[in-house]
């Protein structure tokens, strides 16, 4: 048997997987898009692209176009929100993921444990013991007024501080691992080696430290930034559902309004953001590349 055909059969199964579970489940929701939508819920085998206008217009009462914001103005807020939450994971993670890196060898599986602890708690749970948190009469009012720093104050809950609070929470250890490996490669004499030249630790931390972890930080930031695209849970318990995302914007489509092809267009949309952020990603490291070689 040759090389290539043992090539073949080994990487068939990969193959086989990413045809079943995501190249054939897009094409139908690509097909699914492009089809007229049924008023009485699913769609029509019609080819149109109304789905695709209607994120853009609606119809007038005398059924003309006019342009509509409101599906922007929850794209944009998704992306808002992703984004300020992969930046606040990455503030708040590095300074985590260093700490662990430099403690002894006994103590770097325990709290490595204790960040990936929440993974073995539902989703669901984690999110609603925020509801608890940031609720009226909660953990955190509660607190403030026992210690007297407040008397009273207007609910933390269903405005986008609240979902913002939640997707830090539940991603943010996807963002230590990775620049925690990375940290965790630094050979320790380059760090004694900017000492010795009289680097400050500032110093140190910007020019030798960030510039060697950036592959962990760019995983981490992806990681983050990617499944907080197409979150649902914290819209719906901590944003009350008031505030929409993109996430349960989607699910809407396809649960309560049974606009199955807006949905779909919604789903290419969302596909589309992730790809053109991935893109500019690698890119970007490409020319890095380029320059240090």
């Amino acid at each position: 048997m040759s090389k290539l055909t043992m090539r073949f059969w080994g990487v068939l199964p990969a193959y086989t997987v990413m045809i079943l579970l995501m190249i054939i489940p897009l094409g139908i929701i690509f097909y699914v898009s492009l089809m007229t939508s049924d008023p009485y819920g699913g769609y029509k085998p019609l080819f149109s692209l109304e789905s695709y206008t209607q994120i853009l217009y609606n119809y007038d009462w005398d059924n003309n176009l006019e342009l509509n914001f409101q599906y922007l103005l929850i794209i944009g807020r998704t992306i808002l929100l992703s984004l300020s939450t992969a930046i606040l994971c990455l503030l708040i993670g590095f300074p985590v993921a260093y700490y662990i890196s430099r403690q002894r060898k006994e103590v770097k599986p325990v709290l490595l444990y204790l960040v990936t602890l929440p993974f073995w708690v539902s989703m669901v749970v984690r999110v609603y013991a925020w509801v608890l948190i940031l609720s009226n009469d909660g953990v955190l009012e509660s607190g403030l007024r026992l210690f007297g720093f407040v008397d009273d104050i207007d609910s933390l809950l269903y405005n986008n501080g609240a979902m913002l609070t939640g997707m830090i929470y539940s991603y943010i250890p996807l963002m230590i691992l990775p620049i925690y490996a990375s940290i965790e490669k630094l050979d320790p004499r380059l760090l004694e080696a900017a000492g010795d030249l009289y680097s400050t630790r500032i110093q140190t931390l910007y020019r030798v430290i960030i510039p060697l972890c950036k592959a962990g930080i760019v995983s981490g930031f992806i990681l983050v930034f990617v499944p907080c695209l197409g979150t649902v849970l914290e819209p719906i318990l901590l944003g009350g559902g008031k505030t929409m995302m993109m996430g349960n914007l989607i699910q809407n489509q396809f649960g309560v309004s049974r606009n199955w092809s807006f949905g779909a267009s919604l789903t290419i949309l969302l596909l589309c953001i992730v790809l053109i952020f991935l893109f500019l990603q690698a890119r970007r490291a490409a020319k890095l590349n380029q320059g240090a070689n």
